[in-house]
C-alpha cells in the first residue's frame, strides 16, 4: 500500500532525483539516523524533521549550522509527542509518509505510541526505520553509545594501529555513525523501499550500527571464523605487515599514502624510489624492516609534493596524505564538485560538502540552510488533513509549536 502523496515538497530542494515524491519523517536530531535521512534527501526525498515543542521539556540536540550539511533543504515540525494531540498530529503526517526514521532507545517509540505497529496501523505501507547502538534486542540493546563504543565492539579499534602506548587510537572520522549506521540504514530504507513497489508491502528495519561495523570489518573476522586466526595490527597486508601498504614521512614534514598491493604496482614504486633491489622480496617476512627503511629514507629525500608529481602517472598506488584543509582545494575534488555552496536567510553563504550523487548531476540551485526556530508545522499538518480548528486546539495546549 503507497501512501497519499499530499504532504507539500520543498519544490526548490527536491526537484528531481530517485527518490522524488517520498516523504520521510525524521525523528533524529544527530547520529546515524541523521545521516541517513541525509542520504536520503539528497537523492530527492522530502525530509521532515520531527522534534519536540520547545516548551514541551528539553530540546533536542542541534547540531551546529554547518554540520551534517545543515539539515539544508529539509522542513521542519515540532510536536510533543508525550500529548495525546502531539501523537495525533505525528500519526497525521505518518498516514501520509512514506519512510519514518527513529533513533530512541528501544521501547522507547512504542511507549510514546508512535512505533511501527501504531504507525503501520494508519499506513500499512510505512518503511519503518529503526536506528540504535546495539539493535532493538540483545544484551546490548539497552547500553548508551556513541561512535567510539560501537567501533570498538565492532573489532575496528582492535585491528587499528596502536598508540605509543599500545591503546587503541581514536579515528579521525565517524566512521561506524557515517557508515556503520547512516549508509547502513539509507540502504536498508531504499532496499524496502524497492520491495514495496513490487509487493506494496511497508517493512519494519532494525539497524544496529554496532552490526554495521562488524560488517565493515568482514575481512578480518571472517578469517579468524574461518582458520581460528586473531588478526592484531600488523597481522596482514592491511594492517601494516608489510612496506608496501603503508604511510611515510617525507621531507618537509608531510605524509603520504602507499597502497602497492599488486606486484606490478610494487615493482613501478621500487624502481622510481631507487630501490629495485626489493622488487622480487615483496612478502618476504625477513626484508621487511630494511625495505621499509630504504622506503623511508627515499621519500625522506624530498618533499610530499614532488613526490605526488613523480609517482602519481607512475602506477604506483601512492597519493598524498591530505589534511582537512587541504582537501576542498584539491583538484581532484575541485573537478568533481565536492563542494557547492549554501545560503541561509540573514546569515549569508558558506560552503559545505556537496551531496554525494551517483549518477546524478550536481544542483544548480544553491540549498538552504534552516533558520533557527522556523518551523513548518502548520503547513505540514494542514497538508495532512489536519482540520484548522484542531491545530489551534492544539497549539494553545502546547502539543504543537
Amino acid at each position: 500500500m503507497t501512501a497519499p502523496r499530499d504532504l507539500p515538497s520543498d519544490a526548490a530542494a527536491h526537484a528531481g532525483g530517485p527518490l522524488a515524491g517520498t516523504t520521510v519523517l525524521d525523528l533524529s536530531s544527530v547520529g546515524p539516523a541523521a545521516r541517513c535521512t541525509r542520504i536520503l534527501a539528497d537523492y530527492g526525498a522530502e525530509v521532515v524533521k520531527v522534534g519536540p515543542v520547545p516548551s514541551a521539556g528539553a530540546s533536542p540536540i542541534e547540531p551546529p549550522f554547518y554540520a551534517y550539511s545543515g539539515h539544508r533543504g529539509m522542513r521542519r515540525v515540532q510536536v510533543d509527542l508525550k500529548a495525546d494531540a502531539g501523537r495525533r498530529a505525528f500519526l497525521a503526517l505518518a498516514a501520509r509518509a512514506d519512510v519514518v526514521v527513529e533513533s530512541f532507545r528501544p521501547g522507547v517509540v512504542d511507549r510514546l505510541g508512535v512505533g511501527y505497529r501504531q504507525v503501520a496501523g494508519v499506513n500499512p505501507g510505512i518503511v519503518y526505520c529503526s536506528t540504535s547502538g546495539y539493535g532493538q534486542d540483545g544484551p546490548r540493546s539497552g547500553w548508551a553509545g556513541h561512535d567510539v563504543c560501537y567501533l570498538a565492539v565492532g573489532g575496528y579499534l582492535a585491528m587499528t594501529e596502536p598508540r605509543a602506548d599500545g591503546g587503541p587510537p581514536l579515528p579521525g572520522a565517524t566512521v561506524a555513525d557515517a557508515a556503520g549506521g547512516g549508509m547502513h540504514a539509507a540502504l536498508a530504507v531504499c532496499a524496502a523501499l524497492a520491495g514495496r513497489a513490487a509487493t506494496g508491502e511497508g517493512a519494519y528495519l532494525d539497524v544496529s550500527v554496532a552490526d554495521g561495523v562488524l560488517w565493515l570489518m568482514s575481512l578480518a573476522v571472517d578469517e579468524h571464523l574461518a582458520t581460528g586466526a586473531e588478526p592484531v595490527p600488523g597481522h596482514d597486508i592491511l594492517s601494516g605487515r608489510y612496506a608496501c601498504y603503508g604511510t611515510y614521512r617525507t621531507a618537509d614534514d608531510r605524509w603520504l599514502a602507499v597502497g602497492a598491493i599488486e606486484p606490478k604496482f610494487f615493482a613501478n614504486l621500487c624502481r622510481a624510489l631507487g630501490c629495485e633491489q626489493w622488487v622480487d622480496h615483496q612478502l618476504d617476512d625477513s626484508v621487511q624492516d630494511r625495505m621499509r627503511a630504504d622506503f623511508a629514507a627515499a621519500f625522506a629525500g624530498a618533499g610530499r609534493d614532488h613526490w605526488v608529481a613523480l609517482l602519481s602517472g607512475a602506477d604506483t598506488c601512492v597519493a598524498p596524505v591530505l589534511t582537512v584543509a587541504e582537501v576542498p582545494g584539491d583538484e581532484q575534488f575541485v573537478h568533481r564538485r565536492a563542494t557547492s555552496e549554501a545560503t541561509r536567510p540573514g546569515c549569508g553563504s558558506l560552503r559545505q560538502v556537496a551531496p554525494v550523487l551517483a549518477g546524478m548531476p550536481r544542483p544548480d540551485v544553491p540549498p538552504v540552510l534552516p533558520v533557527p526556530g522556523a518551523t513548518d508545522t502548520d503547513d505540514l499538518l494542514v497538508g495532512a488533513g489536519v482540520d484548522p480548528t484542531d491545530l489551534a486546539a492544539w497549539r494553545l495546549s502546547g502539543a504543537i509549536a
